[in-house]
């Protein structure tokens, strides 16, 4: 029960520090929807997702309303659209993600995610229809999102699927180059991709999920700044404690909204991820969060060791104020989405080496970085190698979401738009990674791996 007191700080929090909902996200299986006929699939899955999230949006609002927490995005994720599609008998799965976008459209969702492949030990033949078809899929919707999970610490690397993915996003991003390259935005290559992630772009709705559930997420950035103002010059652990006293206050929040969603909607409570989620809006930095430890610009030396306190003081905190806490959980370091990394890639001390080195820690990992547009596809393939290696062997969830602007070149700037943000084009190292990348195959599972 809340007391007056935390009413207030409560309040204040929201008023003044960006404290809000980030997504209330819909999970929905559409197993049910496969057929051998392209044309009935794709009439099932919108019947389904619009049947069943045609309240989701006027829930989200309502409680908006009646409790005074924002609740910046309503997002729907459903099963990895390559299985749902496997039955049918058809080349072309584009016609999949457009029903998908219309579906998203009548609800009046933000965002769906979930035309998604899981390949971390090779492909199917539903698997390799939809990568090839992801280009055209993202060119041609608005809302639609896209994941490709291409390895697991159990299974390994699958470098086929690597190599594959650094081409379909140069792809991507010439068939977007109108916006920047805006498709990229909207496509995630994971290593051990989770199931029950609110999140875009990298949402999909996993096979091992009841029928219908309601995960949420949260933020806080701006919470975690502020609080940590009061504890300046204080030892670290001082400054653990501050956070996970935070991150208790900004879950149970989440808590009680994602409890009031799945009651309102009769669907299951899914999880409360606990991410930190930044936004372009200045105040609401992960990378400020860093900087008032006591460094003078994100990306110095310490910034690695910040990170880490960081995304497990949030852990610690959160998952003690819910009862099934799940996602991703920790602090997320999208370059585009956050006020502080974009400054600091301006000012050169935020390299792609030293944002690799912090996804050891992190959340999640190379996230929403634009790249020169002439950069090459082995170059895109051999960053996600570089990521996948790090979720491999850590056995934590990682992934890239990188964006190979069209015609820019480092120093110029992209604009994705909304909670997307902008970001300035980052180098690359110029030495080539062709031949590595045209070996193929499969990295093999460490031997950390053998748990059983």
């Amino acid at each position: 029960m809340l007391n007056q007191r935390e009413i207030i700080e409560t309040l204040d929090m929201i008023d003044n520090q960006h404290l809000d909902i980030r997504t209330i996200t819909m999970g929905i299986s559409l197993l049910d929807c496969s057929d051998p006929d392209p044309a009935a699939a794709a009439r099932k899955i919108y019947e389904k997702i619009t049947s069943r999230a045609d309240r989701l949006v006027e829930v989200g609002n309502d409680i908006e309303r009646e409790f005074g927490i924002p609740i910046v995005n309503k997002r729907i994720a459903v099963t990895p659209m390559a299985i749902v599609a496997g039955a049918s008998e058809t080349e072309d799965y584009v016609p999949f993600a457009l029903a998908m976008d219309r579906a998203a459209k009548a609800v009046g969702v933000d965002f769906i995610g979930g035309y998604s492949a899981l390949v971390q030990k090779g492909f199917t033949s539903g698997d390799r229809k939809l990568i090839t078809s992801i280009p055209e899929a993202l060119a041609s919707t608005d809302l639609v999102c896209s994941s490709v999970n291409v390895g697991s610490t159990r299974a390994g690397i699958n470098m086929d699927a690597v190599a594959w993915m650094g081409r379909i996003i140069r792809e991507t991003a010439e068939r977007t180059k109108g916006r920047d390259g805006l498709g990229c935005a909207k496509l995630v290559v994971f290593m051990n991709a989770v199931e029950d992630n609110p999140f875009m772009a990298g949402a999909f709705h996993g096979t091992g999920e009841a029928e219908c559930v309601i995960n949420v997420g949260v933020s806080g950035p701006g919470v975690v700044h502020h609080t940590l103002k009061s504890v300046k010059d204080q030892p670290f652990d001082v400054v653990a404690e501050t956070i996970k006293d935070t991150a208790f206050k900004i879950t149970r929040m989440g808590q009680l909204i994602a409890r009031e969603a799945s009651q309102r909607l009769g669907v299951s409570f899914g999880i409360v991820d606990l991410s930190l989620a930044p936004t372009p809006a200045v105040g609401d930095s992960v990378a400020r969060i860093l900087e008032e430890m006591g460094l003078e610009r994100c990306g110095t030396h310490g910034t690695t060791a910040a990170l880490a306190l960081l995304n497990d003081a949030v852990k610690k905190g959160g998952v003690m104020a819910s009862s099934h806490v799940g996602g991703l959980s920790g602090a997320f370091i999208p370059v585009s989405e956050d006020e502080g990394m974009i400054s600091a890639a301006l000012n050169g001390s935020l390299t792609i080496d030293k944002l690799e080195a912090m996804t050891c820690v992190c959340s999640v990992g190379l996230d929403m970085i634009a790249v020169p547009g002439d950069t090459p596809a082995e170059t895109i393939s051999a960053i996600i190698a570089d990521e996948a290696a790090i979720g491999m062997i850590n056995q934590k969830t990682t992934a890239v979401r990188v964006i190979p602007a069209p015609g820019k070149k480092v120093g110029d700037m992209i604009e994705m738009g909304g909670l997307l943000g902008s970001a300035p084009v980052m180098p690359v190292h110029p030495e080539s990674s062709y031949t590595f990348i045209a070996r193929g195959g499969r990295i093999p599972a460490p031997l950390n791996s053998l748990k059983n």
